[in-house]
């Protein structure tokens, strides 16, 4: 029904938040302050001593700094009672002395053939549970047996039996009173087809009742006795009460367990539901017979939020991982995440209960991977990636996976978390090589490699020249650390025939951010103290002004561009302008335009100065001779660098 406006306004005027919490939990004297309404107790949503549960009287909150739980005298009762939001609207209305508004007289009466249709499910529940107990239930009950489910788990769940007849549950219910009309609604039977009585949907079937978060029986869930029947499981049609997109088996004890702490597991099935919580881990759920919706992931949400996806460990499982993850990734925010536990190869989780216990559960959700290790893993596992054009169609997909994301924040984090990974197994490949100290690349030796092999026709064209530029730039990096986050992308491209230049290039993009001493020691660490050595005392390297005047940024700043500059135009600018134009995704079109322009513009130059016989010379800052076409191309690429710091 629909309030008239002003209406919970005036309710949370009349009432005061403490005192509609004050019912359920008992003030810590030391802390609060009644008088200013600060108001401090043990948290009712999960078990603890200290008094982490705030009232904030005045502004009309509760938050929780233990589990986090917020809201307003609303969410209060209706997390306490488990009741709707109109159930609770009518317990504070009759709290603070408010009449209820009229209801729609449609609406009431749609809410009432609800609750009737409930009080027949939950007749039909019971029935179950008592066929289960009758000579006909004996191989049921054996197999529940086989399955070792304790006579106590099945009284929680309410676990039944329905006989292998065809109007079993239908005469039983209208030998109660119940109408024709309410079973058909329920969908407790089907109308048949040749003019005869209406047949049960349920026969020769382990009955598993579906209840909403309120506890009502909703729906039921049939498991078939017969080995040859076409549906090993089999759900209740929709209903008015019964929408299997929008609730989850076991919802309501499930988010009474999170609220004490326990993880939110979500299992495939109710077996696995029901094996997990008999084991100690409450608060699991299970989707009702159909891959999980945008609606069930939100009310995954709701109850924690980072539910850990236990699936089997087979090839189906792991597809179903990968649907989660395609419908996860546009509803991300931050905080709200997903993780996946993968149960061992042809295991579920009550195989994996059977077989280790508890214990045996908790270690494959320990070792749960975060949303963006799997998605890697769709798109890696298997692939071989030994030329350019299959890295850029991993990248290309990838690029189109995080586009996904809404929230930019959380997109941003999962950019550079792919990035890493991507770093990881591109990296060139390098065997340790020892020096007095140890073995360098310590750390580096356990990361995963791609198998590629350098072109001998790129080799062939870095030459002398261009080693010694590379090796001016890590110097000056090195000498001035702040600036490797802005040149971090086109020091990435730079491509080391060297190998101690490209293991220092290597620690510089992982220690970015790193001052100067901390970067060397790094660097000694994890390649010994001569690769640094004969770096810092070649000739050319030594006599750079910006490595004798180390404390000066602005002229390392244009040292490195500079050399950056010389090398894009010896080896072509085309893999620039490509990812220049993956980076500026997202700015506008002008934007874009205008720096990819420049970028060409800086190629054209800097080719055209290559190619002059008689040129003329100025004298770069490091005391280098650069011809005027060059400092064109290099003035450019300083204020393309500029004007993307701008527009980011």
């Amino acid at each position: 029904m629909s309030l008239p406006p002003g209406f919970l306004d005036e309710l949370r005027t009349r009432l005061s938040l403490s005192q509609v919490v004050g019912r359920k939990v008992m003030w810590d004297t030391r802390k609060s302050n009644q008088g200013k309404g600060d108001m401090w107790a043990p948290c009712p949503f999960h078990q603890e001593k200290s008094a982490s549960f705030h009232v904030d009287d005045r502004k009309g909150f509760y938050y929780c700094f233990g589990c986090h739980a917020k809201g307003d005298a609303i969410s209060f009762v209706r997390e306490t009672e488990n009741v709707g939001f109109m159930e609770a609207i009518e317990i504070l209305a009759g709290e603070a002395g408010m009449p209820m508004p009229a209801r729609d007289p449609k609406a009431q009466e749609k809410a009432d053939h609800r609750t009737e249709l409930a009080k027949v499910m939950e007749q039909a529940a019971q029935f179950f549970i008592m066929q289960l107990k009758t000579g006909a239930g004996a191989a049921a009950r054996d197999y529940l047996d086989r399955r070792r489910m304790a006579d106590a788990t099945r009284d929680q769940f309410g676990i039944g039996f329905a006989p292998d007849g065809w109007q079993g549950l239908w005469d039983h219910l209208r030998g109660k009173g119940i109408s024709e009309q309410m079973i058909l609604d329920c969908g407790l039977a089907k109308a048949s087809t040749k003019g005869g009585k209406p047949y049960d949907t349920f026969r020769n079937r382990i009955m598993f009742p579906i209840r909403d978060a309120r506890g009502r029986c909703i729906a039921f869930g049939g498991r078939a006795m017969d080995p040859n029947d076409n549906a090993k499981y089999l759900n209740s049609p929709e209903t008015l009460l019964f929408d299997k997109g929008r609730n989850l088996y076991n919802m309501g004890p499930a988010r009474e367990a999170s609220g004490k702490g326990a993880p939110l597991i979500v299992a495939e099935g109710y077996m696995d539901v029901i094996a997990l919580s008999a084991a100690g881990f409450g608060a699991s759920v299970a989707p009702l017979g159909t891959a999980v919706t945008e609606e069930q992931l939100q009310l995954m949400w709701r109850i924690s939020d980072e539910p850990v996806i236990a699936l089997d460990g087979d090839t189906a499982g792991l597809r179903a991982a990968y649907r989660v993850i395609d419908l996860a990734l546009p509803l991300l925010e931050a905080g709200k995440s997903l993780r996946f536990a993968l149960m061992p190869q042809g295991k579920d989780p009550d195989d994996v209960i059977r077989a280790s216990g508890a214990a045996g559960v908790q270690k494959v959700l320990d070792a749960a991977l975060p949303m963006v290790s799997l998605l890697w893993q769709r798109e890696t596992d298997g692939q071989n990636f030994d030329s350019p054009e299959r890295r850029a169609a991993l990248d290309k997909v990838l690029r189109e996976k995080i586009k996904l994301i809404r929230d930019p924040s959380v997109r941003g984090h999962y950019g550079e978390a792919i990035k890493e990974l991507r770093w990881q197994l591109f990296r060139p490949a390098r065997k340790p090589q020892k020096w007095k100290g140890g073995f360098r690349d310590k750390r580096e030796a356990a990361l995963p490699q791609a198998t590629t092999r350098r072109s001998m026709l790129v080799a062939a064209g870095e030459g002398a020249d261009t080693r010694l530029r590379v090796a001016v730039v890590l110097a000056a990096l090195i000498c001035c650390p702040d600036l490797i986050e802005e040149f971090e992308p086109e020091l990435e491209r730079m491509s080391c025939t060297d190998p101690d230049h490209a293991a220092l290039r290597d620690l510089l993009l992982r220690h970015a951010g790193l001052e100067a001493g901390a970067l060397r020691e790094e660097i000694l660490h994890n390649l010994g103290p001569e690769p640094l050595e004969t770096l810092l005392s070649a000739r050319h390297v030594a006599v750079t002004p910006c490595i004798r005047r180390p404390g000066d940024a602005e002229l390392a700043r244009l040292t490195v561009a500079e050399e950056l500059a010389k090398l894009s135009a010896n080896a072509g600018l085309q893999a620039e302008l490509a990812e220049a134009e993956e980076d500026l995704e997202g700015l506008a079109d002008e934007a874009v335009t205008w720096r990819l322009g420049q970028a060409a513009k800086a190629r054209h130059l800097a080719e055209r100065s290559q190619q002059a016989d008689s040129t003329e010379y100025d004298v770069g800052p490091n005391g280098a001779r650069i011809d005027r076409d060059e400092r064109s191309a290099l003035d450019a690429l300083l204020e393309r660098i500029e004007y993307a710091k701008k527009g980011r």
